[in-house]
């Protein structure tokens, strides 16, 4: 059976894991926590070396919304120390969060992470995992092209927003060209709904109506 990415609203694979922190399975160590597993191609290379940096500068913010984070490659454990010790003693910044040793690619290859055209090398994956293990949302990137940590801090609070309030967030949340920072009202299903929302909420047109977050 060829190795698939898990779809969204699928529990996320169960995996054991050899980390940087120790043996971990998965996802059952964030039990009660949202986390993000990104993968990256390889240690010792100037673009992942930029991304770690920029996760770690931005792991608090992480934390505050409950949210842990995880790395994966296929390099060897000690492939993953000696480099996070270089980033520590060359670039200042020290990496709390585990990373994945796949050296035998078999979590790779259960989250479908291996591109057929690019070696064995992983590509650059992004999961969005909820607090009961679901995985709420995927971002893949070309090996070439690092990936903006800021947009996934963004994603995250969408998610929780509209899980919380059972609403719809519009392009470049809280920054929107048409509602700013409002939040979209689920469509109306029937006639006397269509019908109301003009009177409750502020809309262009029935099916697009919004308002501000209580």
């Amino acid at each position: 059976m060829e190795a698939r990415m898990p779809l969204l609203g699928e529990k996320f694979p169960e995996l054991e894991v050899t980390t940087t922190k120790g043996k971990m399975k998965l996802p059952d160590a964030f039990e009660g926590k949202w986390f993000v597993l990104f993968s990256h191609p390889a240690d010792f290379t100037p673009v992942c070396t930029t991304e770690f940096v920029a996760f770690q500068k931005r792991y608090d913010q992480f934390r505050e919304l409950g949210v842990e984070l995880i790395g994966l490659s296929i390099d060897q454990v000690f492939s993953h120390i000696k480099w996070l010790e270089w980033i520590k003693e060359t670039l200042k910044v020290e990496i709390e969060f585990p990373v994945i040793a796949d050296d035998l690619g078999k979590v790779s290859e259960a989250l479908g992470l291996i591109h057929p055209a690019k070696g064995t090398n992983t590509v650059r994956a992004v999961f969005v995992v909820d607090d009961k293990g679901i995985l709420r949302a995927v971002i893949y990137y070309p090996q070439e092209v690092g990936r903006n940590i800021d947009e996934i801090l963004r994603l995250i609070k969408a998610l929780k927003v509209s899980d919380e309030n059972g609403v719809a967030l519009p392009a470049n949340w809280p920054n929107n060209e048409l509602v700013g920072d409002k939040v979209i009202v689920p469509p109306a299903s029937d006639v006397e709904t269509a019908e109301k929302r003009k009177k409750e909420y502020e809309c262009y047109d029935w099916w697009f109506c919004y308002r501000k977050l209580k």
